[in-house]
């Protein structure tokens, strides 16, 4: 559910300020409407400590080595600001060192070929008159200039086929030479830099190692300094002239009574009024059931929220959502792999939470389709068991075989399935709409009835053009040529237009409605994909299983490990098909059909932090 919001403003004595910010801000229920930067220097230290964070992640020591070490104590204040300090210092100088170190890296790979020279061992020379300059030429070039008279050159080295070669003079460009700058420091004295970098770069890295083990003192201190940033934003947006200050923002409805008692103790002035029906800002707050809230953590993942004046489709999404997974994960065994990983997660982590029983529910119904399909690690000895085979729907089978049924009836029964599911949930969002709509006083909830007749008529052509089940056509064209009909003249139609208006508005898009027609019947087609991608999963397994079988007698530890990689690997191949897949069919085509966007503002009240959010 979406929780309603009310707009509130608040307003206190301008000398009151910060009691007001401090009250606002230990209530925790106004989210402040358009709200301004924090102030430079706050959000600055923020970034630094989120940054000096990441860095230190790297030198972490691994969990084992940490629970072996006993905890460092938490600092804090001026403790804190020394220690940041000196790592921040270390992580600058280990940069800058690493810059200077890839430097004499280039440095002594082009000086090496030429020995250890500088520029101020030919001092002497130069003062006798002898300029020389130093190439790297081609061997073919060398040799015409050694046949050059005057030309004056010496050969010093041969590497690979190119020559070394020092000249008195400079060598004209029509020879293709490379000129060697002589380098300001000799091989050894850049061996010995490149050892001192290296040394100070090794000292930078322990210093950071032992600053890694304070990871809780720079977490605390992110959380302070992200608190202090949302305080200081806060501050920016009030807005104040010589008396008062006042803030504006949305509280939920229920929360409006709370607000009431501490505006009433703390003594501020406040106003509150319903939205503005042409407000976009209003963010959303949803408010989970016990069953619905399990869908959170794929919102929480996928970043998707519907829009305050949106449908909550929460329950929905979850059921749909935990079919499509059974459907495309689509064995048995692989809801038991991870039915027993959740559960021993759990015990090893002794923690519960949203996501961990989303992961049960997800299991059991992985484990129930691979049931009714006959289907574990795609072997087909598994019917071979009786109690398996006893819990298979023969008309669903994997291996149809096994109950005189034909592949073909079998494969047309999978898609037939899966195109119900597709009219029933895309039906489903036609009613949502129409509810909507209806309760909202929206005559194009008539159109929205019109898509839902498109959506049975369509489906049933899909029967018979795919699975060629036998209808009667006369009916489906009537049902598409009724829903075109009604879309066309109540798809324009809104509460703030008269219904001359909403009839031109719906007829002028005629031919996108036409498309739109089109567009409908491919997305009742394209829920072929969960027969598809759970087939494509089948087929990976028994590949698998056939090669692994190939490996007999003492390659038969090379048979298993074939066997349990392959499988790995389709699990993780199957994941990604959850993602691609069983998420597209719920994120556009349902809400498609539903009219939801996710256009929705996180419902963020201006209040302390418990932890970091990132």
């Amino acid at each position: 559910m979406i929780e309603k919001m009310k707009m509130v403003y608040v307003v206190s004595s301008l000398s009151r300020k910060k009691e007001m910010l401090d009250g606002l801000e230990k209530l925790g229920v106004l989210h402040i409407a358009e709200k301004k930067g924090a102030v430079h220097a706050v959000t600055e230290k923020f970034t630094e400590l989120s940054r000096l964070t990441a860095s230190l992640a790297e030198y972490l020591p691994d969990k084992k080595e940490q629970k072996n070490r006993p905890a460092k104590p938490l600092l804090q204040g001026e403790e804190f600001e020394k220690f940041y300090g000196e790592v921040k210092g270390a992580v600058e100088r280990k940069a800058a060192l690493e810059q200077e170190l890839s430097v004499l890296h280039a440095e002594i790979e082009r000086v090496s070929p030429w020995g250890d020279i500088t520029s101020e061992d030919l001092e002497l020379l130069k003062d006798r008159k002898y300029d020389l300059y130093f190439y790297r030429v081609p061997a073919s070039t060398y040799a015409a200039l050694a046949a050059d008279e005057e030309r004056q050159v010496i050969h010093l080295k041969d590497i690979k086929k190119e020559v070394l070669i020092a000249s008195i003079g400079t060598l004209p460009p029509e020879f293709g030479a490379s000129e060697f700058n002589l380098p300001e420091k000799g091989a050894k004295e850049l061996a010995a830099a490149e050892a001192d970098c290296q040394a100070g770069i090794d000292k930078s890295v322990e210093t950071l190692k032992e600053a890694a083990l304070h990871m809780d003192s720079f977490n605390a201190a992110m959380l302070v300094a992200q608190n202090e940033a949302n305080y200081s934003s806060a501050s920016q947006t009030a807005g104040s002239d010589d008396r008062f200050v006042w803030l504006s923002g949305y509280v939920p409805e229920a929360d409006v009574d709370e607000f009431k008692a501490s505006a009433a103790e703390n003594g501020w002035a406040y106003a509150i009024e319903s939205v503005d029906a042409d407000d976009e800002k209003i963010p959303t707050k949803l408010k989970f059931g016990k069953v619905s809230g399990l869908i959170e953590p794929l919102y929480n993942i996928l970043g998707i929220l519907p829009g305050y004046r949106e449908s909550d489709i929460s329950m929905w999404f979850l059921l749909f959502f935990t079919l499509f997974f059974a459907m495309i994960l689509g064995d048995g065994a692989y809801g038991v792999l991870i039915l027993i990983g959740t559960i021993g997660y759990v015990a090893k982590t002794k923690k519960k939470n949203t996501t961990t029983y989303l992961l049960f529910v997800l299991s059991f119904a992985t484990i129930v389709w691979g049931a009714i399909t006959g289907t574990w690690f795609g072997l087909e000895s598994a019917m071979k068991v009786p109690f398996l085979k006893s819990l298979v729907i023969p008309s669903m089978a994997s291996y149809p075989e096994y109950f005189n049924v034909s592949a073909s009836t079998q494969q047309n029964m999978i898609m037939k399935f899966s195109f119900s599911v597709g009219a029933i949930q895309m039906c489903l969002g036609s009613l949502i709409s129409v509810k909507k709509k209806i309760s909202e006083k929206n005559l194009s909830w008539l159109a929205d009835l019109g898509w839902l007749i498109a959506i049975v008529s369509l489906y049933m052509l899909c029967l018979n053009l795919v699975i060629g089940e036998k209808i009667t056509m006369t009916p489906v064209a009537v049902g598409v040529g009724v829903a075109f009909a009604m879309v066309v003249l109540f798809g324009g139609m809104s509460p703030d237009k008269t219904f001359g208006q909403g009839l031109k508005s719906g007829l002028s898009d005629i031919f996108t409605v036409f498309l739109d027609t089109i567009s409908c019947f491919g997305n009742i087609m394209s829920y072929i994909r969960l027969f598809a991608v759970g087939m494509a999963g089948l087929a990976i397994s028994q590949s698998f299983d056939g090669i692994a079988a190939g490996f007999g007698g003492p390659l038969v530890i090379v048979g298993a490990l074939v066997f349990f990689i392959g499988h790995a690997l389709n699990i993780v191949m199957c994941f990604l098909s959850v993602v691609v897949h069983g998420v597209r069919l719920n994120v556009l085509e349902f809400s498609g059909q539903v009219g939801l966007e996710w256009t929705g503002i996180p419902y963020e009240p201006f209040k302390k932090n418990k932890k970091v959010i990132k």
